[in-house]
This record gives C-alpha cells, sequence and structure tokens, in this order.
C-alpha cells in the first residue's frame, strides 16, 4: 500500500531520517533507550526524540567496555555509538531502569561522545503515594536539565502542545491496535511494524499526520478482509524490535495485539489535561502498562497480559525476550503459569543480534501454532 511507504522507508533507515531532519531543520536530536524516557519534554523543547535501537551484526568495539552477557541491545547500542554512527545526536537521556541500561549510563557518557547525558532516575515501586509525588518530581527536574542542556526554555504552552500531539498519536496507535486486532487480515504484519518503529523516530507532528492520514485510508478499505491464522498476541522486550511479524504470519500465526518495550507499553494511556501538565506526565508514566523493571503489584504483569490476551481473544501467546534479560525472564515463569490457568498456552523464544535463524524461528512457531 502506497499510504505506508512513508513509515516504511523511515524504518528501514532511521539514523539516516534522523541525519535528513537535523539538516532540513537545523533542531537538536535527543537519543533515548527506553520508553519510561520523558519524550514530551523532549518534544516540548524542540527536539527530536531518536529511539536507539542498537544494530544487529558483528561487535567488537562495544566488548571492550561490556560484560559478554549483556543483551544485544546495550551492547549493539554502544557499538553504534563508538563506531560514529550515532554522531547526529546532541544529548542522551538514560531512564533508571534495568542494570544493564544504568551501567551502560555510565560507560556511555564516558566514552560515546553525543552530546549532554542526562540520568532521570524514575522510581521502581509506582503504587504508593510517596513514589507517584516522586515521579513528579523527577520530571520537573527533568523539565528543568533538558532546558539548561537544550539552551531552550520549555514554556506551559510548549508543554500543553506536545501533550496534544502525544495523545493524539496514542489515542491514534490504540486506534490501529483494535483495527488490527478486529481485522488483522487488513495491515500486513511487516507493514504494522514499520508503523511502530517510525512512531520511536519520526518527527512526532510530522508522524500525527501520516498516522491519521492512514487510519483515514483504512476507514475507506475492505470492510471484508479476512482473518487467517491463529490470534497470537506478543509479549516481551524486543527493544531492538526486529521484523518477526511476516515470519510468523508465514508459519500460520495472526497477530492482533502485543505487550512489548516496542509497542503498547509505549504507545498507549493517556495524559489528563487538566491541572499542572507536568504531574500530568508523572501519572502516566506511573500508571500505564508496567515494565519487568519496576514494581506495580505482585501479579501486575501477570494481570494486565491476562487481560491483553483475553481482550485481544489470542489463541496464543509468544514471547519474545532479549537473551540475557533478568528482568524479562525472572517474570517469565509467573505469566506462564497465569496464562496457562486460564487456558492460553504460551511460547518463548529467546533473540540474540536482534533476528534469529528465520527457518528455525518459523519452525518453532509453526508447531506452537499447530497445536493450538
Amino acid at each position: 500500500m502506497e499510504i505506508f511507504q512513508q513509515f516504511l522507508d523511515i524504518s528501514g533507515d532511521p539514523e539516516g531520517y534522523a541525519r535528513d531532519w537535523k539538516a532540513r531543520t537545523g533542531g537538536k536530536v535527543v537519543g533515548t533507550l527506553c520508553s519510561y524516557a520523558p519524550e514530551e519534554l523532549i518534544f516540548a523543547s524542540g527536539a527530536l526524540s531518536f529511539r536507539v535501537f542498537g544494530r544487529g551484526g558483528a561487535i567488537s568495539r562495544a566488548d571492550a567496555h561490556l560484560q559478554a552477557y549483556s543483551c544485544s541491545l546495550v551492547r549493539g547500542a554502544l557499538e553504534d555509538a563508538l563506531a560514529g554512527r550515532l554522531d547526529f545526536i546532541d544529548g542522551m537521556v538514560f531512564p533508571h531502569t534495568c542494570d544493564s541500561i544504568q551501567r551502560l549510563s555510565d560507560i556511555w557518557r564516558m566514552n560515546a561522545g553525543t552530546g549532554f547525558h542526562m540520568d532521570v532516575v524514575m522510581p521502581v515501586k509506582l503504587n504508593t503515594d510517596s513514589a507517584r509525588h516522586y515521579m513528579v518530581a523527577v520530571i520537573k527536574k527533568c523539565r528543568a536539565e533538558l532546558e539548561k542542556a537544550l539552551g531552550q526554555a520549555i514554556t506551559d504552552a510548549d508543554l500543553e502542545q506536545a501533550v496534544r500531539v502525544y495523545n493524539g498519536i496514542r489515542a491514534g496507535m490504540e486506534k490501529l491496535y483494535r483495527l488490527r486486532n478486529e481485522r488483522p487480515g487488513l495491515i500486513p504484519g511487516s507493514l504494522m511494524h514499520a508503523v511502530v518503529r517510525a512512531s520511536m523516530v519520526m518527527d512526532r507532528n510530522d508522524f500525527l499526520d501520516a498516522l491519521n492520514r492512514l487510519l483515514a485510508d483504512l476507514s475507506q478499505s475492505d470492510k471484508t478482509a479476512q482473518e487467517s491464522g491463529k490470534r497470537l498476541l506478543l509479549a516481551g522486550g524486543v527493544c531492538n524490535l526486529p521484523d518477526l511479524y511476516g515470519l510468523i504470519e508465514k508459519a500460520g500465526g495472526s497477530i492482533v495485539g502485543d505487550d512489548l518495550c516496542t509497542g503498547s507499553r509505549q504507545l498507549t494511556g493517556r495524559i489528563d489535561t487538566d491541572g499542572d501538565l507536568t504531574a500530568a506526565i508523572a501519572r502516566r508514566y506511573a500508571r500505564r502498562a508496567i515494565c519487568p523493571a519496576k514494581h506495580g503489584g505482585i501479579t501486575a504483569r501477570g494481570d494486565e497480559l491476562v487481560r491483553m490476551a483475553r481482550d485481544a481473544r489470542a489463541q496464543g501467546v509468544i514471547f519474545l525476550y532479549l537473551k540475557f534479560c533478568d528482568p524479562h525472564a525472572f517474570d517469565y515463569p509467573y505469566l506462564k503459569q497465569m496464562l496457562e490457568a486460564e487456558g492460553i498456552p504460551s511460547l518463548l523464544v529467546e533473540l540474540e543480534e536482534q533476528v534469529p535463524a528465520e527457518g528455525q524461528f518459523q519452525t518453532r512457531c509453526e508447531a506452537f501454532i499447530e497445536m493450538l
């Protein structure tokens, strides 16, 4: 579909897009590595928020700084920085998440040479009053530090516009996810992947415009698009987001939703527009679908995953975990158990260097789908 071409181009070369954007606008680019990075503040400053994915392939420079058991996101992102492939970035924002990202922050600050460096130390426990008050303080501190680092005041009007844009994006992406859930055959998986990936690097004003055009186009499309394959939900922490959708579809699956770090966790949940917007942004980060590096209750993630699977009418769940990702690995046994208690089977696939051997991955998916 022609309407998807812009998303495909940006998804295929996000660094090239950011370089072109910077040359065209004269603006600054701020890199992030986690969905807890307060993108609304970056947007309000006039900068482009750019999600660093970390490429696959040979890694040599990063291995001089990291243990061999660091995940491929951490190693790949540092490799890109040390190789000069991220030299267009004017600064990095590192939220307080897993141990590997926290340690990468220190190594990056001393070696990467990508402009200013900011650690955003958000609370780990999110379901207490003290944590919510602390989150507001963190967002306010981040706002002040970004203003200083970028030399640009972030006014309340700037923040109000940023909230409107991000609320529009999240509302649009919720609608796109809903369309894919209702009519999976309407949007091929690889094209959905391109939209999600582009949403994390594209100028957010331009992305919102393109997303609205896409939704309008889809609303005019064939309402009788047929569903094919078993309905599957993806879950996990595929932060460098390889395109596995097509392989799963070839195996007989139909992806109807996800709970991924680079998926619905980042792209859903609106910000309240009443009252103080800084506090409203903090509330959204505290209430959004929880990450395994955060705590919102003993079974919070399991309850949310079961709810999502039920709402999506998923017949199975495929867990996509980066090798050596401890937070997700620790959660997996009880998540699997809670799904089984609801009669929902699951498959665990560990990924390394972004993309698994295609034949092996597709064969495993075929065997799982035949079992459903």
